[in-house]
C-alpha cells in the first residue's frame, strides 16, 4: 500500500516558494498557506486567513514575510498586492463571544478549516504555521515558523494582520476608552490600565486570566474556562 501524502525530498531555494515548488513539481498543488492574528490577544477578533499565490513568483510579492516582521506601511502594501494578485484568499473573523465559548485553541483551528473551505479554488496541499489542522479534506503539513518560511503562509500571515488591525482601529472608535487602536487589544501595560480604569469591555475575552482577574468584581461578568493565552 503506497503512503499518502507521498515522501519526496524538498531541495532548498532561494526564495519563500521552496515548499510550495515541492509541492507543485510533485502534483500536489495548489498549496494554500493558512495563519492567524489575534491569538494572544485579550480583546477583539481572532482573524484566520487562507491564501493560494500563482505558481510564478511576482516582483510585487518580493517583500513576502512574517507579518510581525514588517512594518505597518510594508503590511499594507503586500496586503494589497496578495489580495489583487492571489490566485484566491480567503479571511475568518472570529469573535471573541465564541473564543469565550470554545476556547482560543479550538476557535483558531476552526478558522482554519473554514477558511480552507472559502477559497475560491480547492487546494492540494495545505501548509499551516506551527501546528496541524486536523478536519481537512486535503493533505497538510504544520511548518515551525511557517510564517516566514513559506510564501502562502506569509500571504495569509498579512491578510490576517492586516484585517485584525483595521477592525481593532475601528473598535477604538465604537468601544472608546482602551486605545485598541494603539495596542490591538494585545496586553501591553497600557491595555491593562485601561481595564483597570474602565472594567472590560464587551469585546474583552472574559476566558483569559488577566482579564477574569479585573472583573472579579463586577457581578455581571462571568469566567468560564479560563485560559493562559494572555
Amino acid at each position: 500500500m503506497s503512503r499518502w501524502p507521498p515522501r519526496f525530498p524538498v531541495r532548498r531555494a532561494a526564495s519563500l516558494r521552496t515548499f510550495e515548488f515541492a509541492l507543485e513539481r510533485n502534483g500536489l498543488g495548489p498549496v494554500a498557506g493558512v495563519d492567524e492574528a489575534g491569538r494572544g490577544a485579550c480583546a477583539g477578533p481572532l482573524v484566520v486567513a487562507a491564501c493560494v499565490l500563482k505558481p510564478t513568483q511576482l516582483v510585487s510579492l518580493a517583500d513576502l514575510d512574517d507579518s510581525k516582521r514588517l512594518t505597518e506601511a510594508t503590511r499594507e502594501t503586500l496586503y494589497k498586492a496578495v489580495t489583487r494578485y492571489a490566485l484566491s484568499w480567503s479571511a475568518v473573523v472570529i469573535d471573541s463571544a465564541e473564543i469565550d465559548r470554545i476556547g482560543v485553541h479550538v476557535a483558531n483551528i476552526e478558522g482554519m478549516r473554514r477558511a480552507v473551505a472559502g477559497l475560491d479554488v480547492v487546494p492540494g496541499y495545505v501548509l499551516s504555521d506551527g501546528f496541524a489542522v486536523p478536519g481537512l479534506t486535503v493533505p497538510s503539513l504544520p511548518v515551525i515558523g511557517g510564517d516566514g518560511a513559506a510564501a502562502c503562509i506569509a500571504a495569509a500571515s498579512i491578510i490576517a494582520k492586516v484585517t485584525r488591525d483595521r477592525i481593532m482601529v475601528a473598535m477604538d472608535d465604537e468601544v472608546p476608552g482602551y486605545d485598541f487602536a494603539v495596542h490591538k487589544g494585545y496586553s501591553t501595560a497600557h491595555h491593562m490600565a485601561c481595564i483597570d480604569r474602565h472594567g472590560p469591555s464587551a469585546v474583552h475575552r472574559m476566558s483569559y486570566r488577566n482579564v477574569a482577574s479585573r472583573a472579579a468584581s463586577d457581578p455581571d461578568s462571568t469566567t468560564i474556562g479560563l485560559s493562559d493565552e494572555c
